[in-house]
C-alpha cells in the first residue's frame, strides 16, 4: 500500500483503549484475548502470508465517488471483497472490468476491525476470460435468437380487466408496482403469484407461477423483480421461465432490474419496462386521464347534439316560411308552364324531323330515278343514236377519203409492180424447184424450166446453152430478169 494511502477499514475516530482482559479464571485456563487483540492477531497473520495472486469472477463492480473501486472476486464456493486504492487504478487496471469477467488481482490482505471482515487490496488486476456465467448467458441467448423467441411483440391491451404479477410478496419490486397503481387508478384489479426470484430453483417456480396466472384469466403478465448483481438475477436467464414466457398466451411484460441490467427474459417477453414503476404505467391506464377524455368526449358530445338542434330548428324555420308551404298553387302552375313548354318544344322537334324525313325521302327518290335502269337505258339508247348520226354524216367522206387514198396507192403499186414489165415483153424464168434463174451458168442442158409470161406460163426445157447473158438490176428494185430467148 502506497505511503500515506488509508487502509480500507482504518478507522477514522480515535481508537479508544481496549479494556484490560480479566486476569480471573480457572488454574491452567488459557488468558482470555479481546476482539481488538484477536483482530490484531488476525492482520498480522494476513499480513504474513504477503503478495497473494487471486483468480476469480467479477461481481459487483462499483466506482465510488471517491474515485476507489469496489468489487467482489467469486467463484462457486466463496467470496472476496476487493478494492483498487484510487491512486492505483490508473496502474492497477489496464481495462475496463465488467460483471462477470474472469480476472486475476494481484494484492495484499487487510482486515477492518471494527467490522472483524477482510478484503484483498489489489494492486493489478488482470483479465483471464468471459466469466463461466456470461459464456453460458451468451450461448443461452444466441440458441433462443435461432430459436425466434426473441421475434415477438404482442400489443398489450389498452384496458386490462386484470392483470397479473409474478414476483415476491416481500420484495419492494411489488410495493413500488402498487405504489405507481395507487397513483394511476386506485384499485385496479391486480393478481399476485408469488415465488422467489433469487436463489436455486427460482426460474422454475417463475415458471409455474406465470403458468397459474395465464391460466386464470389476466389479460396481461408483468414479471417483476428489482436490481441486482448477474447472480442475483441469474433464475431470469434460465430457460424455465424463458419457455413460460414464449408459451404464455397473453401479453407479458418483463420489468426485471434496473435500467442496466438486461436479462434474456427482457428479450423474450413481449414488451420490457426499465423499472417496476415503468411496468405499472405501461400496463395499467391512467384513470384521471381517462376521466378527462370522457369529460371532453362528453362536452363534444353535447355541443354537437346542441348543433344538431340548432340546424333542425333552423332548417324547420326555412321550411315554414317557405313559399311551397305558404301557397303551393304556383308549384303546379309553373309545372303547366314547363309542360306545355316541353309540349312546344316536342311539337317543333317533331315537325322538323318529319320535314327533314321528307326531303331526304324526295332526294333518294330522285337519286333512284336517275340511277333507275330505264334512265340509264334511255341514256345509252340517245348517246347510240347520236353516235349513229356521227357515223351516217362521216361515212360518205371517209369512204371518199379511202378511195383516193387506194388509187394513190394503186398507181404506185402499179408503177413498181412486175406485171408491168413482164407487160413490156420481159419473162421470168425459174428452174424447176421454183428458183429465178438470173445467168445461163445456172442452167444446164435438159434442165426443165418455167417461163412466166404477162399473160400465163410454159415448161421449156434447155437444149443449148450459149454466153451467159449479163445481170441487169431493175430501177425499181425488183428480181432480175434474164431473157430465155429473143428479145421482143
Amino acid at each position: 500500500m502506497p505511503a500515506g494511502e488509508p487502509s480500507l477499514f482504518d478507522d477514522p475516530q480515535p481508537r479508544r483503549k481496549a479494556p484490560r482482559r480479566s486476569q480471573a479464571g480457572a488454574p491452567g485456563e488459557q488468558a482470555a484475548l479481546s476482539v481488538t487483540e484477536l483482530t490484531g492477531r488476525i492482520a498480522s497473520e494476513l499480513a504474513g502470508l504477503g503478495g497473494l495472486r487471486v483468480e476469480g469472477e467479477l461481481s459487483g463492480v462499483k466506482r465510488a465517488a471517491s474515485g476507489h473501486v469496489y468489487f467482489e472476486l467469486k467463484d462457486a464456493g466463496a467470496r472476496l471483497s476487493c478494492v483498487v486504492w484510487r491512486s492505483q487504478v490508473a496502474r492497477a487496471v489496464a481495462f475496463r472490468p465488467k460483471e462477470g469477467d474472469a480476472v486475476v488481482a494481484s494484492g495484499k490482505l487487510d482486515v477492518y476491525a471494527p467490522r472483524g471482515s477482510y478484503s484483498l487490496v489489489v494492486s493489478k488486476l488482470e483479465p483471464v476470460g468471459v466469466g463461466a456465467l456470461l459464456a453460458k448467458l451468451e450461448a443461452l441467448r444466441a440458441e433462443l435468437r435461432d430459436r425466434g423467441w426473441f421475434e415477438r411483440s404482442r400489443p398489450l391491451p389498452a384496458h386490462p380487466r386484470c392483470v397479473g404479477l409474478v414476483t415476491s410478496r416481500d420484495g419492494a419490486a411489488l410495493r413500488d408496482f402498487l405504489r405507481t397503481r395507487s397513483l394511476r387508478w386506485p384499485g385496479h384489479p391486480v393478481r399476485l403469484a408469488h415465488a422467489p426470484v433469487q436463489g436455486p430453483g427460482c426460474s422454475q417456480a417463475l415458471a409455474e407461477a406465470l403458468g397459474r396466472l395465464a391460466a386464470s384469466g389476466v389479460d396481461v403478465i408483468v414479471v417483476l423483480r428489482g436490481g441486482g448483481s448477474l447472480e442475483d438475477l441469474w433464475g431470469f436467464n434460465e430457460e424455465p421461465i424463458l419457455r413460460a414466457i414464449h408459451d404464455c398466451p397473453v401479453p407479458v411484460v418483463s420489468a426485471v432490474g434496473h435500467e442496466t441490467d438486461v436479462t434474456l427474459c427482457d428479450h423474450v417477453a413481449d414488451h420490457r419496462a426499465h423499472t417496476p414503476t415503468d411496468a405499472a404505467q405501461l400496463v395499467l391506464p391512467d384513470r384521471e386521464e381517462l376521466l378527462e377524455r370522457l369529460d371532453r368526449a362528453r362536452d363534444h358530445l353535447a355541443r354537437a347534439v346542441d348543433r344538431r338542434f340548432e340546424d333542425v330548428d333552423q332548417r324547420l324555420g326555412r321550411a315554414f316560411a317557405s313559399r311551397a308551404l305558404r301557397g303551393p298553387e304556383w308549384i303546379l302552375a309553373q309545372r303547366l308552364e314547363r309542360l306545355e313548354a316541353a309540349a312546344a318544344r316536342t311539337a317543333g322537334s317533331l315537325a322538323r324531323r318529319l320535314s327533314d324525313a321528307g326531303e331526304r325521302l324526295f332526294g333518294t327518290r330522285d337519286r333512284l330515278e336517275r340511277n333507275s335502269p330505264r334512265a340509264r337505258v334511255g341514256r345509252l339508247e340517245r348517246r347510240l343514236e347520236r353516235g349513229g348520226l356521227r357515223l351516217t354524216a362521216l361515212l360518205p367522206t371517209r369512204l371518199d377519203r379511202s378511195a383516193a387514198d387506194m388509187a394513190r396507192l394503186a398507181g404506185k403499186l402499179e408503177a413498181i409492180s412486175p406485171l408491168a414489165v413482164l407487160g413490156r415483153g420481159y419473162a421470168v424464168v425459174r428452174d424447176a424447184e421454183g428458183r429465178a434463174v438470173r445467168s445461163a451458168a445456172e442452167v444446164q442442158v435438159g434442165d426443165q424450166l418455167t417461163v412466166r409470161f404477162a399473160a400465163g406460163e410454159a415448161d421449156v426445157v434447155a437444149s443449148r446453152l450459149r454466153g451467159a447473158i449479163p445481170e441487169v438490176e431493175s430501177d425499181s428494185g425488183e428480181e432480175p430478169n434474164s431473157k430465155a430467148g429473143s428479145t421482143p
